[in-house]
C-alpha cells in the first residue's frame, strides 16, 4: 500500500498524455502539423527545463503540474502560445516521472503501465471535445498522488541496456503505426470493438517484458519483427489479429525502454526524452500525416540486418573468448 500513490501518480499522468496530449489535440486541430507544432517545441523546451531549474524533484513536479492544470481549462480550444505553455508542463513531467520510476518495483511500474493502458483503451473513443473532464480530473489526482510519494525509497535491480537510436526507432515505428491507425477509418483497432482483446494483451506485453529473460539482441529481433508484423496486418486489414499484436508490442517494447532510461540520471533523461519523446514521435506523426508508412518496411530491412550484423559480431566475440579462457587453462 505504501506505494500506491506512485502507482496512481505514474498512471494518470501517462492517460493524460495518451488521451490529451497524442490524441485529443491533435483530433481537434484536424492532425494538422503546423497549427500542433507549438506543443513539440514547448515539449522540447521542457524537457531540458526539468533538469536545469534547481529545485527538488518533488517542487518541480508539483510546479509543472499546476500549470498543466492551469492550461487544462483551455482544452481542447488552445491558442498558439497555450499549446506552447502546455507543451513545456508534459515535456518537463516526462523525465520527472522516469526519475520517480526509480522508486518501484518491477510489480508496481507493471500495475502502473497497466491501469493507464487499461483506462486509455477504454476512454479512447471518449469525445474529443469533451476530455476537458479527464484533463482536469487525471491532472488533480496525479498531484494529489505526487504529495505521498517523496519518501519512496529508489529500488536498484539489474537490467538490460539499449542504445537511444534503437529506443528512437521503436517509439517512431510505434508512432507512425498508431498514427495511421487512429485517423483511419476502415480500420480503427480501438472503436471496431476490440476494446476487450488490446487490454488484455497490453497486460500480457507487460508481464512478458517484465519476467521473460531473454538476450538483448533477441529481445532487439523481437520487437522489430512483431513491429513488421503489425504493420503487416494493417496492411492486410486484418483487424482482430493487429489487435492482439500490436499492443503486446506497444506494452513489451515500453517496459525495456524504461527499464533502460531507469539507470540514467535525471539530465541524461532530459536529453534522452527529446529524442525518444519529442523527436522520434514527431517523426512518426509526419509520416502518418504525409501517408509516408508504405515506406517503413524500408526501415525493418535495415533492423534486422543491423541487429543480425550486430549478433554475429557478438558470436564472434564468445568464440574469441571461449578459446582465450581454453588457452589460459591449458596454461595452467
Amino acid at each position: 500500500m505504501q506505494r500506491l500513490p506512485l502507482i496512481v501518480f505514474i498512471a494518470f499522468e501517462l492517460c493524460y498524455y495518451l488521451l490529451i496530449v497524442q490524441t485529443g489535440i491533435a483530433e481537434h486541430f484536424g492532425s494538422n502539423i503546423y497549427t500542433i507544432a507549438p506543443l513539440p517545441i514547448g515539449g522540447i523546451i521542457g524537457s531540458v527545463m526539468a533538469y536545469y531549474i534547481k529545485a527538488t524533484n518533488s517542487n518541480k513536479i508539483r510546479l509543472f503540474l499546476i500549470l498543466q492544470l492551469f492550461m487544462s481549462f483551455f482544452y481542447p480550444n488552445f491558442n498558439f502560445l497555450e499549446l506552447f505553455i502546455l507543451g513545456i508542463s508534459v515535456g518537463a513531467m516526462a523525465p520527472l516521472i522516469i526519475n520517480e520510476l526509480k522508486k518501484a518495483s518491477k510489480v508496481d511500474m507493471g500495475f502502473a503501465l497497466a491501469i493507464s493502458y487499461v483506462l486509455g483503451t477504454y476512454l479512447f473513443t471518449f469525445e474529443v471535445e469533451s476530455r476537458i473532464y479527464l484533463a482536469l480530473s487525471f491532472t488533480i489526482i496525479v498531484f494529489i498522488s505526487s504529495l505521498f510519494i517523496d519518501k519512496i525509497i529508489e529500488i536498484k535491480y539489474e537490467t538490460q541496456s539499449f542504445s537511444l537510436f534503437v529506443m528512437s526507432l521503436w517509439i517512431f515505428l510505434d508512432s507512425a503505426l498508431f498514427e495511421t491507425l487512429s485517423r483511419d477509418t476502415t480500420i480503427s483497432i480501438w472503436r471496431d470493438g476490440y476494446s476487450f482483446e488490446i487490454a488484455l494483451f497490453h497486460i500480457i506485453g507487460l508481464i512478458a517484458a517484465l519476467y521473460f529473460k531473454i538476450e538483448k539482441n533477441q529481445k532487439e529481433l523481437l520487437v522489430v519483427i512483431l513491429f513488421a508484423f503489425s504493420y503487416l496486418l494493417y496492411f492486410l486489414q486484418e483487424a482482430f489479429i493487429l489487435s492482439l499484436v500490436y499492443p503486446f508490442v506497444i506494452s513489451f517494447y515500453n517496459i525495456v525502454i524504461l527499464q533502460t532510461l531507469l539507470k540514467k540520471d535525471l539530465k541524461t533523461l532530459s536529453i534522452y526524452m527529446v529524442f525518444i519523446g519529442w523527436l522520434a514521435s514527431g517523426a512518426g506523426l509526419f509520416a502518418a500525416l504525409e501517408n509516408l508508412t508504405l515506406f517503413v518496411p524500408l526501415i525493418f530491412l535495415i533492423s534486422l540486418i543491423k541487429i543480425l550484423t550486430s549478433q554475429q559480431n557478438l558470436n564472434e566475440v564468445k568464440k574469441i573468448k571461449s578459446k582465450e579462457e581454453q588457452q589460459y587453462v591449458q596454461n595452467i
